[in-house]
């Protein structure tokens, strides 16, 4: 039986770079991912670290591919030590916006059941993020 995949897509009014700089900065990544946000230096072969409230970190998972600002795809270690899972943001621009999708996957069900609102939570919060920047630039 095949594992379950998340699939997230929407579009940013923004540009390929901002939103690349807004899914690899840690400064911009705090302000939408919540209590945990990830550190890395987004390279192949470099390491996921995610990063408590507290400044505890713990490695996570591994960068699998990384071509900015189209690509980028990493392992996830839950802690409950299943099979590492993968994350991939696909950045694509459309018109005056940017197409993102997100896809999670190899995922174990109970994974699946516990990060769907997560992941629907974190891509809307970074949606209007961007989006309210971008106006604010606009009336300045």
């Amino acid at each position: 039986m095949s594992k379950p995949t998340l699939v997230y897509v929407t579009y940013i009014a923004t540009t390929i770079e901002q939103l690349w700089a807004a899914i690899t900065s840690e400064a911009f990544m705090q302000q939408y991912w919540g209590e945990r946000q990830l550190q890395s230096d987004w390279q192949e072969g470099s390491t996921v670290e995610q990063v408590d409230s507290a400044g505890e970190s713990q490695t996570i998972g591994e960068i699998l591919q990384s071509e900015p600002p189209h690509q980028l795809s990493y392992t996830f270690q839950f802690f409950d030590h299943t099979q590492p899972s993968r994350v991939r943001f696909l950045l694509e621009p459309s018109a005056h916006q940017v197409k993102l999708t997100v896809i999670h996957d190899r995922l174990e069900a109970q994974s699946y059941l516990s990060n769907s609102d997560r992941w629907a939570l974190c891509l809307s919060a970074l949606k209007q993020l961007l989006e309210l920047e971008g106006a604010l630039l606009i009336v300045a």
